[in-house]
């Protein structure tokens, strides 16, 4: 293979396991699976994440008390820049962040997370992150939505804040055609 292409294939490879981390985060956070959140950072990591600063055992604990305070919570990920030197990696990932409550209003916050990556012995986990709040809002039900019976029986969607969460199942159980 030309060397020019092999380095290429090689930056290529080390972004998508760098994305790869800052996705398995997310989901981490949203589906409550500390497992998978821990498996993000290495041990001696920071994360600098508003209110919290500290290593990740105590993020994780606080991240899971801010979940656990709505019914549902889901990260978007957008915008994503990553510079590589070397074991070293230097990225800015755009977020959008909506948790819906028991009770209106839901919270939705945008924001920038500002990560040092390291690889070491061929993986890539945060080693700093800083979480940028650009914006935090309260959002009110859709008028429209609110006439509008549920799609689902009770008991039909599986939806949780743990690994009981139907994106889990393997594979993904539908329902049954009516």
């Amino acid at each position: 293979m030309d060397a020019g292409l092999e380095k290429r294939l090689l930056d290529l490879l080390d972004r998508d396991a760098i994305l790869q981390v800052i996705q398995r985060m997310a989901r981490g956070l949203d589906r409550v699976d500390n497992e998978l959140v821990l498996s993000c950072y290495w041990p001696e990591a920071i994360d600098d994440h508003t209110h919290y600063v500290g290593g990740p055992e105590g993020f994780v604990a606080y991240a899971d008390k801010m979940t656990l305070a709505f019914v549902s919570c889901q990260h978007g990920l957008m915008t994503h820049n990553c510079e590589i030197d070397g074991d070293d990696a230097h990225c800015e990932t755009y977020y959008t962040f909506i948790a819906t409550a028991a009770q209106p209003p839901h919270f939705m916050a945008s924001g920038r997370y500002v990560d040092h990556f390291q690889k070491r012995r061929g993986e890539w986990r945060i080693l700093k992150r800083f979480t940028v709040v650009d914006g935090t809002y309260d959002l009110s039900p859709s008028q429209s939505a609110a006439n509008m019976s549920s799609p689902y029986a009770p008991g039909e969607l599986q939806v949780a804040l743990n690994r009981s969460d139907l994106s889990y199942q393997r594979p993904v159980q539908v329902r049954q055609a009516k």
